[in-house]
């Protein structure tokens, strides 16, 4: 799942159509940091124009207007640069709601989701690194991780609906946010079907229903196993 705002300045449990600067958002001062949003923004740019195989250091540095020895020496690698914007896309994302029902919040997220990978920019963003994220080991560490801070952001809800009552005590938190984005991923990655708000609530309301039924209750620790 992922809700983050354009570029890194604001990417986290959620992922909001990413700007250069997302209300809300702020990074540190400094001229390290300064360098850092330069860097970032501009890796996220041509991410989305060309792909992981554009992802040229030296361009980029001409890109965010500052040193190629200064980019080289703190990335070093594409692959390196690419797993740092994944790092801050989740430490700026957006938080998660806190509307009351289970309902109403999984459908947020969904639609958070919906937003994200519909967004012209970061659309093409996610796509760029989840390729990348299959043929090099570190952007694939790195997207696991963005992925596992959103779905702990994101887990909130579930376990604020367990103390209402809205589903079994025992519900695993994290397999139901997982289960709200994957047929958004999927239909961005296999089938192509239009990626709309009532693709959204349909998968929101899908993971809802199962969770209630008790589909994502954390299996009982079998007889004689060690804890």
């Amino acid at each position: 799942m992922s809700d983050v705002p354009d570029g890194p300045t604001p990417p986290p449990a959620g992922p909001e159509p990413a700007q250069s600067s997302a209300p809300g958002t702020v990074r540190p001062g400094g001229r390290t940091a300064r360098v850092r949003a330069a860097v970032l923004d501009a890796a996220g740019d041509v991410l989305a124009e060309a792909g992981f195989e554009g992802l040229d250091l030296a361009d980029i540095a001409r890109r965010a207007g500052v040193g190629k020895t200064t980019v080289y020496r703190r990335w070093g690698t594409p692959a390196a640069l690419a797993a740092d914007l994944l790092e801050d896309m989740a430490a700026q994302s957006l938080p998660r709601t806190r509307a009351g029902s289970l309902a109403e919040d999984l459908r947020a997220n969904a639609r958070l989701v919906v937003r994200t990978l519909t967004d012209p920019r970061q659309g093409r963003l996610f796509r760029a690194l989840i390729a990348a994220s299959l043929c090099d080991a570190q952007t694939a560490e790195a997207l696991h991780r963005f992925y596992a801070v959103r779905i702990k952001e994101w887990a909130g809800c579930v376990t604020d609906a367990i103390a209402r009552g809205e589903v079994p005590e025992d519900t695993d938190a994290r397999a139901v946010i997982s289960a709200v984005s994957a047929p958004l991923y999927y239909s961005l990655l296999n089938t192509g079907e239009p990626l709309d708000e009532a693709a959204a609530d349909r998968a929101a309301d899908a993971a809802l229903a199962a969770a209630a039924a008790g589909v994502y209750r954390t299996p009982a620790p079998r007889a004689g196993a060690q804890a």
